[in-house]
């Protein structure tokens, strides 16, 4: 939201920092304000890579015409754009609309990354889904579309915690070397693990 200008004064003394490797940039500038992605500010940014842009879309509706062409902007520019988005109680955790965000997400450049929990913030209860549906969007998106617009589902814990992946249960049993896993679709596999013998 800073002007070009401001935002430049602030991104070239890190860039300067000698340890600084990389520069990552969060922002939902081009979901709620894609015009404000011109020509002058990638000019700017892109004399700063590697600079990362992760972009928080969290529904399909919010990939417009307008927020696809700042999106492209930006990746014309040459900066890889990520996308984190958070699971919101009857927004986007039915699987079906969250399967449609990230696939539309790859086809405008951007990289599903994140899909977060939401956080524990007084007031926000109603928009909490359970862990339960998180896993059930993750599994439905895992084996049901291309590899590459898989998310990872994360529960960001309070307190030093950190983010913490969250993962359906895919080994359903072992014996010794061998293995019983489950499927995208359900189906049970058995694998020996001859390294093991």
């Amino acid at each position: 939201m800073l002007s070009t200008e401001k935002l430049e004064s602030f991104i070239k003394p890190i860039k300067e920092i000698e340890n600084v490797e990389i520069i990552r940039i969060g922002t939902r500038v081009p979901v709620v304000y894609p015009m404000r992605i011109d020509e002058k500010l990638t000019s700017m940014l892109k004399k700063y890579h590697p600079l990362y842009i992760n972009t928080h879309f969290n529904h399909p509706q919010e990939i417009t015409s307008e927020s696809t062409k700042a999106c492209a902007m930006l990746a014309d520019a040459g900066i890889p754009l990520g996308n984190q988005s958070v699971l919101l109680k009857g927004v986007n955790d039915d699987p079906a609309v969250m399967k449609d965000l990230v696939q539309k997400l790859l086809k405008i450049r951007v990289k599903p990354y994140y899909i977060y929990m939401p956080d524990i913030v007084k007031g926000t209860a109603h928009f909490r889904p359970t862990i339960e549906q998180g896993l059930r969007v993750i599994e439905s998106i895992r084996g049901w579309t291309s590899g590459m617009a898989v998310p990872h589902l994360i529960i960001d814990i309070e307190g030093g915690g950190g983010k913490i992946p969250l993962l359906p249960e895919y080994l359903v049993a072992q014996n010794g070397n061998k293995y019983t896993f489950r499927n995208y679709k359900g189906n049970l596999f058995d694998y020996e693990d001859v390294s093991l013998n």
